[in-house]
C-alpha cells in the first residue's frame, strides 16, 4: 500500500485501486463528520472509502457522495492496470 497526497493506492490483482475521497474532502474543505451528517452515510463506510479497506462498494452510497460533492465516481475511486500506473 502507498499513500500519495491523501490518496491511498492499493495493489489488487494486476492493477491498482486509487481511493481519493480523502483528497477530495481536503480540497473542498469538508470534514468526514460533515459528509457523514449531510449524506446520512455511516462513519465506517466513509472511512473505508478513504482507506480502501473494503470488500465491496455500495454504488448507491457512492452516488449519494458524488452528488453531494458534485464529482464523478472516478474522482473518488479509480482503477489502473499495472502498466498504466502513474505516481505524481
Amino acid at each position: 500500500m502507498v499513500i500519495i497526497k491523501n490518496v491511498r493506492v492499493i495493489k489488487i490483482e494486476k492493477g491498482y485501486y486509487y481511493f481519493k475521497l480523502g483528497y477530495v474532502l481536503e480540497r473542498k474543505h469538508i470534514s468526514i463528520n460533515k459528509l457523514m451528517r449531510d449524506t446520512e452515510t455511516d462513519f465506517k463506510v466513509i472511512k473505508r472509502l478513504i482507506t480502501g479497506e473494503l470488500l465491496r462498494i455500495d454504488i448507491i452510497v457512492l452516488a449519494r457522495i458524488c452528488n453531494y460533492l458534485d464529482c464523478e465516481m472516478t474522482d473518488i475511486i479509480d482503477y489502473k492496470k499495472e502498466d498504466n500506473l502513474v505516481i505524481n
